[in-house]
């Protein structure tokens, strides 16, 4: 098996230019929060819309559409936020460093790859077959080469700044709080009457301090938004690789529902943009207080 962070030439100066991901850091930390935005980046390069079927605007469904200027006010809180500049449907974060699909490879797979997840069948691998509507990205199948040089330069250096960020607040807080932020399109909650506004999901309870995580549930309910817990959504690789409350490292996914803050057609903002963001800009001030409650125990 490969490792999960093998070390690679030129990665880290790709980084540093703002190529990969970008760091918003507070002028001082002072709550031991991080935020991380992994579906967020619109940076499409030339290259892959040349290797795509579908055009440009297609592609940005697959998006989490402006989930990094709705949690945008946590560096002026104290905690830092990191979003990926490369879009999801490119590379995807959220996801084992080797889920690929053998069907969308010209050459064999090597032996380690995970091609048999329940992401990989859906054709949301860690190179996606598919976006968001379900129609096929590629018309072509790519090389294995392709995918590793994506998973090395992309996804790798996403991760390694990831988790120097919750090894850096867990050393000076005692505890870490990762709070994974999403968005959801509408027809992933069509079945539920009402739909929700904002599902939280903790692995079922396996990622993160049940306390916060009914902090965070109650303050939303008490801004009169519908919020389920764990459904449909209990939390990606990000939740479930780094939420490891017995480390004192906790995290907890939040979906937030597309319609309430933009058009999903055009994928323009909605005037009720600015109020979600208020909103979200006091979750995370009450957060940072049941955080650090959380650390005091330590």
């Amino acid at each position: 098996m490969v490792p999960l962070h093998p070390p690679w030439p030129g990665a880290a100066a790709e980084a540093a230019d703002g190529n990969i991901y970008v760091i918003h850091a507070p002028a001082r930390q002072t709550v031991p929060l991080v935020f991380s935005s992994p579906h967020s980046g619109r940076r499409y390069s030339a290259d892959f819309i040349a290797s795509a079927r579908l055009d440009e605007h297609t592609l940005r469904r697959s998006e989490d559409s402006y989930v990094d200027e709705l949690f945008g006010a946590a560096p002026a809180l104290g905690a830092p936020l990191i979003a990926a500049t490369f879009p999801r449907a490119f590379c995807d974060v959220n996801r084992e460093a080797w889920e690929l699909d053998p069907g969308m490879f010209e050459d064999a797979l090597p032996h380690w790859v995970n091609t048999t997840s329940a992401r990989v069948g859906a054709g949301l691998g860690t190179i996606a077959r598919i976006v968001a509507n379900g129609e096929a990205i590629y018309g072509i199948r790519l090389r294995f080469a392709e995918a590793e040089r994506r998973v090395r330069h992309y996804w790798q250096p996403y991760h390694d700044a990831l988790a120097g960020l919750i090894a850096d607040t867990r050393a000076k807080f005692g505890v870490c709080v990762l709070v994974d932020c999403h968005s959801m399109p509408s027809g992933a909650t069509a079945g539920r009457r009402p739909p929700p506004d904002f599902v939280l999901g903790d692995a079922h309870g396996a990622a993160c301090d049940t306390h916060l995580v009914r902090t965070a549930e109650v303050f939303l309910r008490g801004r009169h938004f519908m919020v389920t817990r764990n459904d449909p959504y209990a939390g990606g690789y990000v939740t479930r690789h780094y939420g490891r409350p017995r480390e004192a490292v906790h995290a907890l996914q939040i979906e937030v529902a597309r319609a309430l803050y933009m058009d999903e057609t055009t994928l323009a903002r909605r005037p009720g943009f600015v109020r979600v963001q208020a909103d979200l800009t006091d979750w995370i001030n009450r957060l940072a207080e049941a955080a650090r409650c959380l650390a005091s125990e330590v």
